[in-house]
């Protein structure tokens, strides 16, 4: 019997996250494919989640989120950017950023409509752009520096173009856009009259003294961009999946029209634990990445120095690219599929997150959100492959 999956979503399966996690399971393997962290996040939001729970906060909360996380979301907005919003019309909470980026799509675009981003890209925003039924428009990041090519990025704007997806800090490169990066997309959205999507998730993980700069900072733009962030990654709570969007009024409104019919709340909860971690000191935050660039440390070491692999060294994300064409790889996806068995490990290529696979034959992405000595037995098995 032919699949009834209609035809826009036949180009999507199983995600690879779920095939090398299930092949890193089978073969006892350090899992380095996916991008969660195998440590818990601050003891005060966790039991904060332990509190709401035992309080009874465990039914539907109310649609655009608590009215504590709504004004949490605010206050940080406004804490680390200047960024001045009013929790009760400028802020949705979502159940992730996921869900964040299919809501705000699917309310943007109509069929037809083209989306802007650049590839490699994170796979669910393909899979959301194709929901709307508008159009992918991609500039390609080349390895190692992953610079903004402006011809490029230009070519890939039109008359019908209605928004732009950013993702910065940028999985899976680990690439920080920088300001000037940020100008020019700012530029040609002005010019073309696009909305900018901006998925700011990593936001706290920009390592070596790096700045993130959100777009809704710049001149002109916090009235046509809407910014999504959430607590997976600043937390180390990828499970609970609370994200958000924040910006203009109407802008919002448009996505919670979309959202309600999504999932229409979630993570009842652990609402009121994330608006206690977002009001965190500096401390934490910063000990957070400091922690996350020593484990980069590690990895890059590993595969720059021990294996001699070309490696990109990530300003920011939880992931480290590297060029494994020097081990005989001609396919990354090939490599990736059999490394678990060769070497106890497992990796993402990143060809699969490309329109353009010969952009990224060879090039594999390994996650470094894991303990110092997870890293370094990972380092250990894949020197196995130096001498094979």
């Amino acid at each position: 019997m032919e699949s009834p999956l209609v035809q826009r979503m036949q180009g999507f399966g199983s995600t690879i996250f779920a095939e090398m996690s299930a092949l890193a399971l089978e073969h006892d393997a350090v899992n380095l494919g996916q991008g969660f962290p195998d440590t818990d996040g601050p003891r005060e939001v966790l039991d904060a989640a332990k509190a709401a729970i035992d309080a009874g906060r465990n039914q539907y909360p109310p649609g655009p989120g608590v009215p504590e996380l709504l004004d949490a979301v605010a206050a940080h907005q406004d804490r680390f950017y200047g960024i001045s919003l009013d929790p009760r019309s400028q802020v949705l909470v979502t159940v992730g950023a996921t869900e964040a980026i299919a809501a705000t799509i699917l309310a943007l675009c109509e069929p037809g409509d083209e989306v802007v981003t650049f590839e490699p890209y994170y796979d669910s925003y393909a899979a959301s752009i194709a929901l709307a039924g508008a159009v992918r428009r991609t500039s390609v990041l080349r390895f190692p520096d992953f610079a903004v090519d402006e011809a490029s990025l230009r070519a890939a704007f039109s008359e019908r173009t209605r928004l732009v997806l950013l993702n910065t800090p940028h999985n899976p490169t680990g690439k920080v856009f920088t300001r000037d990066e940020l100008n020019l997309i700012c530029s040609l959205a002005r010019e073309f009259d696009a909305w900018v999507v901006t998925d700011e998730v990593y936001e706290h993980l920009v390592f070596d003294g790096g700045e993130h700069v959100p777009i809704a900072t710049l001149p002109g733009m916090a009235e046509r961009t809407l910014t999504i962030s959430s607590a997976a990654k600043t937390f180390s709570v990828t499970g609970w999946k609370v994200g958000w969007v924040t910006g203009p009024a109407e802008a919002v409104a448009a996505v919670r029209t979309v959202k309600q019919f999504l999932t229409y709340v979630g993570s009842g909860p652990f609402q009121p634990a994330v608006a206690v971690g977002l009001g965190l000191g500096d401390d934490v935050y910063a000990g957070f990445t400091r922690t996350m660039q020593a484990q980069r440390d590690v990895l890059v070491a590993a595969l720059r120095d021990e294996l001699g692999l070309p490696v990109s060294v990530p300003g920011g994300t939880y992931f480290v690219i590297a060029d494994v064409a020097k081990l005989g790889a001609r396919d990354g996806l090939a490599f990736c599929r059999e490394l678990p068995a060769r070497a106890g490990v497992a990796a993402v290529p990143v060809s699969v997150f490309h329109d353009d696979e010969d952009a990224a034959r060879t090039l594999v992405r390994f996650a470094f959100c894991k303990r110092e000595d997870v890293l370094r037995e990972a380092a250990r098995r894949l020197a196995q492959l130096r001498t094979a």
